[in-house]
Protein backbone atom coordinates (compact mmCIF):
# COMPACT_ATOMS: atom_id res chain seq x y z
CA UNK A 1 0.00 0.00 0.00
CA UNK A 2 2.05 3.15 -1.20
CA UNK A 3 -0.60 5.70 0.24
CA UNK A 4 -0.72 5.97 4.26
CA UNK A 5 -4.23 4.66 5.62
CA UNK A 6 -7.06 6.99 6.92
CA UNK A 7 -7.06 6.85 10.75
CA UNK A 8 -11.09 6.75 10.00
CA UNK A 9 -13.72 6.99 7.55
CA UNK A 10 -17.27 6.90 6.90
CA UNK A 11 -18.51 3.33 5.24
CA UNK A 12 -20.34 5.44 3.01
CA UNK A 13 -17.48 7.64 1.55
CA UNK A 14 -15.87 3.92 0.36
CA UNK A 15 -17.61 3.33 -3.29
CA UNK A 16 -19.29 0.02 -3.71
CA UNK A 17 -18.66 -2.99 -5.28
CA UNK A 18 -21.43 -4.27 -7.61
CA UNK A 19 -21.59 -7.43 -9.33
CA UNK A 20 -19.31 -10.39 -8.54
CA UNK A 21 -16.75 -12.60 -9.71
CA UNK A 22 -19.37 -15.45 -10.61
CA UNK A 23 -19.29 -16.24 -14.22
CA UNK A 24 -22.70 -14.06 -16.11
CA UNK A 25 -25.07 -16.98 -16.09
CA UNK A 26 -24.75 -17.05 -11.81
CA UNK A 27 -24.05 -13.50 -10.92
CA UNK A 28 -27.79 -12.32 -12.14
CA UNK A 29 -28.35 -14.52 -8.12
CA UNK A 30 -26.50 -11.27 -6.42
CA UNK A 31 -28.38 -8.28 -8.42
CA UNK A 32 -28.92 -6.03 -5.96
CA UNK A 33 -25.92 -6.13 -4.51
CA UNK A 34 -23.57 -3.66 -2.82
CA UNK A 35 -20.29 -4.58 -1.50
CA UNK A 36 -18.07 -2.13 0.05
CA UNK A 37 -14.63 -3.35 0.92
CA UNK A 38 -13.86 -1.29 3.69
CA UNK A 39 -10.86 -3.63 5.13
CA UNK A 40 -8.78 -2.67 1.53
CA UNK A 41 -8.51 0.86 2.94
CA UNK A 42 -6.57 0.65 6.18
CA UNK A 43 -4.21 -1.89 4.67
CA UNK A 44 -5.65 -4.77 6.02
CA UNK A 45 -4.43 -8.04 4.68
CA UNK A 46 -5.74 -11.01 7.34
CA UNK A 47 -8.95 -10.44 7.36
CA UNK A 48 -11.67 -8.56 5.02
CA UNK A 49 -14.69 -6.19 6.42
CA UNK A 50 -17.12 -5.54 3.87
CA UNK A 51 -20.52 -3.28 4.60
CA UNK A 52 -22.88 -5.22 2.25
CA UNK A 53 -25.90 -3.61 1.34
CA UNK A 54 -28.95 -6.14 -0.41
CA UNK A 55 -31.98 -4.46 -2.61
CA UNK A 56 -35.03 -6.58 -2.15
CA UNK A 57 -34.78 -10.07 -3.17
CA UNK A 58 -30.54 -9.71 -3.29
CA UNK A 59 -28.42 -12.16 -2.18
CA UNK A 60 -25.25 -12.37 -0.74
CA UNK A 61 -24.20 -15.19 -3.01
CA UNK A 62 -24.85 -18.79 -4.19
CA UNK A 63 -25.10 -21.31 -0.90
CA UNK A 64 -21.80 -22.18 -0.19
CA UNK A 65 -18.95 -22.67 2.09
CA UNK A 66 -15.48 -22.09 2.60
CA UNK A 67 -12.66 -25.00 3.65
CA UNK A 68 -10.05 -22.86 5.24
CA UNK A 69 -11.71 -19.35 5.69
CA UNK A 70 -13.86 -18.09 9.00
CA UNK A 71 -17.26 -16.22 7.71
CA UNK A 72 -19.09 -13.34 10.23
CA UNK A 73 -21.91 -11.50 9.54
CA UNK A 74 -23.80 -8.92 11.54
CA UNK A 75 -27.40 -7.33 10.96
CA UNK A 76 -27.42 -3.76 10.77
CA UNK A 77 -30.17 -2.50 9.35
CA UNK A 78 -33.16 -4.42 7.90
CA UNK A 79 -34.43 -7.71 7.45
CA UNK A 80 -32.25 -10.56 6.01
CA UNK A 81 -33.14 -14.72 6.21
CA UNK A 82 -29.83 -16.79 6.33
CA UNK A 83 -30.51 -19.74 4.49
CA UNK A 84 -28.44 -22.68 5.05
CA UNK A 85 -28.72 -26.46 5.45
CA UNK A 86 -31.00 -26.06 8.31
CA UNK A 87 -33.36 -24.34 6.32
CA UNK A 88 -34.37 -20.47 6.44
CA UNK A 89 -33.42 -18.01 9.10
CA UNK A 90 -34.47 -14.51 9.79
CA UNK A 91 -32.02 -12.01 11.41
CA UNK A 92 -32.64 -8.54 12.39
CA UNK A 93 -30.47 -5.57 13.18
CA UNK A 94 -27.93 -6.54 16.23
CA UNK A 95 -27.86 -10.52 15.14
CA UNK A 96 -25.01 -12.23 14.09
CA UNK A 97 -23.71 -15.41 12.44
CA UNK A 98 -20.20 -17.24 11.91
CA UNK A 99 -19.62 -20.06 10.01
CA UNK A 100 -16.58 -21.84 10.77
CA UNK A 101 -14.22 -23.14 7.86
CA UNK A 102 -13.97 -26.49 7.03
CA UNK A 103 -17.66 -27.06 8.33
CA UNK A 104 -19.69 -28.11 5.27
CA UNK A 105 -23.25 -26.15 5.71
CA UNK A 106 -23.57 -24.19 2.80
CA UNK A 107 -24.81 -20.36 2.99
CA UNK A 108 -25.95 -17.80 1.56
CA UNK A 109 -28.00 -14.47 2.84
CA UNK A 110 -31.39 -13.21 1.24
CA UNK A 111 -33.36 -9.95 1.64
CA UNK A 112 -36.66 -11.86 1.39
CA UNK A 113 -38.18 -8.40 2.44
CA UNK A 114 -39.71 -4.87 0.82
CA UNK A 115 -36.81 -2.74 2.21
CA UNK A 116 -32.81 -2.82 1.99
CA UNK A 117 -31.23 -4.50 4.12
CA UNK A 118 -27.14 -3.52 5.13
CA UNK A 119 -24.98 -6.38 7.34
CA UNK A 120 -21.66 -6.17 7.88
CA UNK A 121 -19.35 -8.90 6.66
CA UNK A 122 -15.76 -10.14 8.23
CA UNK A 123 -13.68 -12.93 7.15
CA UNK A 124 -10.39 -14.78 7.08
CA UNK A 125 -8.13 -13.56 3.81
CA UNK A 126 -6.46 -16.92 2.82
CA UNK A 127 -4.24 -16.99 -0.42
CA UNK A 128 -5.21 -20.39 -1.56
CA UNK A 129 -8.35 -21.48 -0.91
CA UNK A 130 -11.74 -23.87 -2.24
CA UNK A 131 -15.76 -22.97 -1.89
CA UNK A 132 -18.32 -25.84 -2.62
CA UNK A 133 -21.46 -24.42 -3.84
CA UNK A 134 -23.98 -27.33 -2.92
CA UNK A 135 -26.97 -25.96 -4.97
CA UNK A 136 -25.16 -25.01 -7.99
CA UNK A 137 -22.77 -26.48 -10.79
CA UNK A 138 -20.03 -24.20 -9.92
CA UNK A 139 -16.94 -25.00 -8.35
CA UNK A 140 -14.43 -22.10 -7.28
CA UNK A 141 -10.96 -22.11 -5.87
CA UNK A 142 -8.48 -19.16 -5.14
CA UNK A 143 -4.69 -19.22 -6.36
CA UNK A 144 -2.53 -16.71 -4.89
CA UNK A 145 -5.72 -15.07 -4.24
CA UNK A 146 -7.49 -14.73 -7.09
CA UNK A 147 -10.81 -16.64 -7.64
CA UNK A 148 -10.96 -19.12 -10.40
CA UNK A 149 -14.31 -20.92 -11.76
CA UNK A 150 -15.71 -24.29 -13.49
CA UNK A 151 -18.27 -26.19 -13.38
CA UNK A 152 -18.07 -29.05 -10.49
CA UNK A 153 -16.76 -31.95 -13.17
CA UNK A 154 -13.61 -29.65 -14.14
CA UNK A 155 -15.67 -28.14 -17.44
CA UNK A 156 -15.32 -24.68 -18.41
CA UNK A 157 -18.43 -22.45 -18.20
Amino acid sequence: MSEKPPKALQAEEVTPRIGSNYPPDLAKAVAGRAKRVLGDKFGLDQFGVNHVALEPGAASSHRHWHEREDEFVFVLSGEITLHDDDGFHVLTPGMCAGFKAGAANGHRLVNRSEAPASYLEVGTRSADERSHYPDTDLKAWKTAGKWHFSRKDGSDL
